[in-house]
């Protein structure tokens, strides 16, 4: 079969069968009368083969090497073309993101393209002074696109660039909080914990919603940090969860605070000094536990704290009993 029949046939054009012969993967077997190359059907074959072979990621030294040395073994090789496509489809896909939060950043010049870039390597720098730079670089002309903070406060370590991409990204509003969902339910706790911290920040209805829903999340300090940013925000869902706070002593004068906040609100300080009465009377409360509760209601104004207080004046426990005894002092001398 002459060349230019097994390119057709092949699909390998007429130039790359003289480059195969070049290098000495595809020799002819034989010469029409007229000098033509002719091919074999074994030569066919090893056409196929190489295509074959190279369809794989083989290099053509690879592939020649595959087919002549009859005691070559497939398996490493195989291995290395695997790590070698991980590592091509992870450039790729790191490139791909690159473009996509270049294209949201809707650059109208080269200009505004190499800007973008710039602020994209300063995020991605091994020096936190750089990349903290970077993200108090957002502004309405040059804006860092909100994917790319989003994918820099979930990974930060450094409190201090940490605190800078959550400015940022308080200033992008609800497409910032939208973006920080998913990190919500992210498998790495760190990760999650970023996430409620960087949406605490945001204002708005979207990144209220958030932190409602993250009340519900089955990690324990996501419904602790959501609380608290609720607290702050006057929202009532978060009194549950900042009772259960300062009962476990757990970041519990920041929730107190919170309710205390809270409880400016007549209707709500009712509503919390009832459900810690309901608390308390269930008789499970440790002592250190009491002491906390009892410094919340000096927080809370109302008939139901001042009886609460009352009852506790008279607590087996002399701390509790000092404490709210005093707490009744003050409330009597206003």
């Amino acid at each position: 079969m002459l060349i230019g029949d097994v390119a057709r046939r092949s699909g390998v054009s007429a130039r790359m069968l003289r480059h195969y012969e070049s290098l000495g993967l595809v020799r002819p077997t034989g010469r029409t009368g007229a000098g033509y190359r002719e091919y074999s059907g074994e030569d066919i074959r090893r056409i196929f083969h190489i295509e074959s072979l190279r369809s794989l990621g083989l290099s053509l030294r690879e592939a020649g090497s595959a087919l002549d040395d009859p005691g070559f073994r497939p398996a490493e090789l195989i291995d290395d073309l695997i790590h070698r496509t991980r590592e091509r489809i992870a450039a790729e896909t790191e490139l791909l993101g690159r473009l996509r939060r270049i294209d949201a950043a809707e650059p109208e010049h080269w200009e505004d393209v190499l800007q973008v870039v710039a602020l994209l390597q300063a995020l991605g720098s091994e020096s936190a002074g750089r990349r903290q730079r970077a993200a108090l670089s957002s502004s309405e002309e040059a804006p860092v696109p909100v994917e790319a903070l989003v994918e820099a406060v979930l990974s930060e370590a450094d409190p201090n660039v940490a605190g800078a991409l959550r400015w940022a990204l308080a200033r992008s509003g609800d497409a910032g909080a939208a973006g920080l969902g998913e990190g919500l339910g992210a498998p790495a706790a760190e990760v999650r914990k970023r996430a409620v911290q960087s949406i605490a920040e945001i204002p708005g209805d979207a990144a209220t919603a958030l932190l409602r829903d993250a009340l519900a999340n089955s990690d324990v300090v996501v419904r602790r940090y959501a609380a608290l940013a609720l607290g702050a925000r006057g929202e009532a869902d978060a009194v549950p969860t900042l009772v259960d706070m300062i009962v476990e002593g757990t970041k519990d004068a920041d929730a107190a605070d919170a309710l205390g906040a809270l409880a400016g609100d007549p209707v709500l300080a009712d509503r919390i000094a009832a459900g810690l009465v309901d608390l308390l009377a269930r008789g499970a409360v440790e002592a250190s536990a009491r002491r906390r509760l009892t410094e919340v209601f000096a927080d809370i104004p109302g008939i139901t704290s001042s009886r609460a207080l009352a009852d506790l004046s008279r607590d087996e426990d002399r701390a509790v009993a000092l404490t709210a005894t005093y707490i009744l002092g003050l409330r009597d001398a206003r």
